[in-house]
């Protein structure tokens, strides 16, 4: 059996995320190994006690490079973790020379079924990405990036490790959350990537990276065993973006801009419910205060209202500085 390996970032307030991407991770992907960039004291203590088997915690002190403390002193918290989207692949290749391949993944993601069939489909690829895949309504979101930084595999190779390095070096310099000069956050740089590299696959898999943008597209229903599926596809993971934990093990799932046009598919979103739920009780089980992440209902709505309203200078100054 492969053993695949990953990595992902997340602080404390996106624990409860990415513990549930974790466990739906290496359910479907057994013996999966994910690297984990600890953002704050709080993730690398929970995690270490959670126990969570084939994991390795990497804290901040460990990655951070002069360059990197220089680019996090002049970025907001989420441009900061845009900028470091790049530099953890390249982290674990550079001290793990023993890992011939390496997946970044965000922390809002599920899973829900296996991803033999995306490994399949990328085949000895350098690269692997996927696109946003926008719906008709969205389409001029593109221009802040075709491809979204939620799956981005590379091989240990001439090509991979170049084009690793490359937006490592990108994402440095610059990574801000605005469209300036062909630039936008750490997403925008793979534009260039199929035509610069020969060995780069985009996957095509109607059933990953489904997301607020474009499940309109898609129709969703479940098979004869009662998993979901998507276009008649195996749905392999969602993208919840938007998605908020409120007080009383209660959600708000998304905002009107997206479901004005076409309601969530709810079995996708209520198996991310059970899962964070759940995720919450063996959280608790070790740590009952625990709180992080789960915000009061006011201040989501707030955020939504916000979202919908405000102009977009104000929005992109809460975005970064405002903890929600």
């Amino acid at each position: 059996m492969t053993k695949h390996h990953f990595c992902t970032l997340f602080d404390s307030n996106y624990l409860l995320k990415g513990v549930a991407m974790i466990q739906s991770l290496q359910k479907f992907s057994p013996g999966a190994h994910v690297h984990v960039l600890c953002m704050d004291d709080d993730v690398r203590s929970v995690l270490t006690t959670l126990g969570i088997a084939d994991l390795t915690l990497i804290s901040l002190h460990d990655i951070e490079n002069a360059a990197l403390l220089v680019a996090k002193a002049n970025r907001g918290p989420v441009e900061y973790c845009w900028t470091l989207s790049s530099s953890l692949p390249w982290y674990v290749l550079d001290t793990s020379p023993d890992i011939d391949f390496i997946t970044y993944l965000d922390a809002d993601l599920l899973f829900y079924s296996p991803l033999a069939p995306l490994f399949d489909e990328i085949g000895n690829a350098s690269i692997a990405i996927i696109e946003h895949r926008f719906s008709e309504r969205l389409k001029n979101r593109e221009v802040n990036g075709r491809f979204c930084v939620e799956w981005v595999s590379f091989r240990r190779d001439a090509e991979g490790m170049a084009c690793l390095s490359r937006w490592r070096e990108q994402c440095i310099e610059w990574c801000y959350y605005r469209l300036e000069d062909g630039k936008m956050g750490d997403q925008k740089y793979l534009d260039e990537w199929p035509d610069r590299y020969a060995s780069c696959h985009i996957l095509q898999h109607p059933g990953a990276g489904i997301a607020p943008w474009n499940y309109s597209k898609y129709r969703f229903g479940k098979d004869a065993f009662g998993n979901i599926v998507v276009d008649e596809a195996p749905l392999i993971f969602y993208h919840f973006h938007q998605f908020q934990l409120l007080p009383g093990r209660k959600f708000d799932r998304l905002s009107k801009f997206y479901t004005l046009e076409c309601k969530e598919p709810d079995d996708v979103y209520a198996a991310y419910e059970s899962a964070l739920t759940h995720t919450l009780q063996g959280v608790r089980a070790h740590f009952p205060t625990f709180n992080k992440g789960i915000k009061p209902r006011g201040l989501v709505s707030g955020r939504r209202f916000a979202q919908k309203f405000l102009p977009d200078p104000v929005k992109q100054f809460l975005r970064n500085y405002v903890r929600y």
